[in-house]
């Protein structure tokens, strides 16, 4: 159990001894990713505040590449963490006791986050738990369901009878992107590097192409009555931009959220005759309680069981002692979820 006693600050409600991963400055390499842990005392400071215990805290590839230097908005000395889950010990009365989960663009990156026993953070930036979903689930929903949704937001969410390509399929930002985009009724063709059925869950049947073996555009094509794809959704950049682009229908849109090399050949002619729009996804840009309003759209789905949260095997959690472990699966591209549970 968590010691609690009254907070020094007047007015500031309970105060915790927490414990929390803590990036002096940043690593010189993935490698050499090592939080030190550190004890501190926390309270809410603000009424609009609220006091969750982590009980759960996903590991994304974000907070390796935040540690090593490749986030420019990052700031250091931090805690890092983007997402988590947990129960709200102090706060507004309505949300005292309640399960919840949440992530966020600034929390780990441009301040305290997730990766500790607690955490303050507005109460606005809190999402109810969905029902039957542990919150060591709930923890790794954050960042891919956000950057998935928040791409079909900004280029139009996907239609009944649209058709949606997603470029790197079986990442977890393309596993949520193919949930979604079933979800809503569209048809999926997913897009993978090499010979594998498509690995996550929908509520349609997910097209797959390989592209170690088939022409992706002239597959899409072929598949779609020489039509192309209304939504490109591309988890990778440009590697695959000219088969994204080429795969296009009249009108369609292009999702970025990746690149390898900044710089690809653009074909303007192609571009305004095909109608294009392009659209690119920071969700580093959305502070906690934009992801929050962001997280809320999805909350039917989860309800309804069209969407479901990524499986957390065993093998993918861990104490915080081990976080240093935890962040060398996420920089080896573990497929899996990674999972810090601070509390053990």
């Amino acid at each position: 159990m968590t010691a609690v006693a009254l907070s020094p600050n007047p007015g500031a409600g309970l105060a915790v001894d927490a414990t929390a991963l803590r990036f002096d400055q940043r690593a010189t390499s993935a490698d050499a990713v090592k939080p030190r842990i550190e004890r501190r005392t926390l309270f809410r400071a603000k009424p609009t505040e609220a006091l969750v215990e982590i009980r759960a805290a996903a590991v994304n590839p974000s907070d390796v590449k935040a540690a090593i230097g490749l986030m420019p908005y990052a700031v250091f000395p931090r805690t890092p963490g983007r997402d988590f889950a947990g129960v709200v010990i102090d706060g507004p009365s309505d949300w005292l006791g309640k399960a919840v989960y949440g992530s966020s663009g600034d929390l780990g990156i441009r301040r305290d986050g997730t990766h500790a026993t607690h955490l303050v953070v507005e109460a606005e930036a809190l999402v109810e738990n969905p029902t039957g979903i542990s919150l060591q689930e709930a923890a790794g929903i954050g960042v891919p369901f956000v950057t998935a949704i928040e791409g079909f937001r900004r280029a139009g969410l996907p239609r009944p009878g649209e058709t949606v390509l997603v470029l790197g399929v079986n990442g977890k930002v393309g596993q949520a992107a193919a949930q979604i985009a079933t979800w809503r009724g569209a048809r999926v063709i997913g897009v993978v590097r090499k010979a594998e059925p498509y690995a996550g869950h929908a509520s349609g049947p997910v097209t797959i192409i390989n592209s170690s073996a088939q022409d992706v555009a002239s597959t899409v094509k072929e598949l779609t009555d020489g039509r192309g794809a209304d939504i490109v959704f591309n988890t990778v950049g440009d590697p695959y931009y000219a088969e994204g682009t080429a795969s296009l229908a009249k009108m369609g849109r292009q999702i970025f959220i990746a690149a390898v090399d900044r710089i690809v050949e653009f074909d303007i002619f192609a571009f305004y005759r095909g109608r294009h729009t392009y659209v690119g996804i920071d969700t580093l840009a959305l502070s906690s309680i934009e992801t929050a309003d962001v997280l809320r759209e999805l909350a039917p789905g989860f309800a309804g069981g069209q969407l479901r949260p990524f499986p957390i095997t065993p093998d993918g959690v861990f104490a915080l002692k081990d976080a240093a472990e935890a962040y060398a699966r996420v920089s080896g591209s573990a497929r899996d979820r990674v999972i810090l549970v601070p509390g053990t």
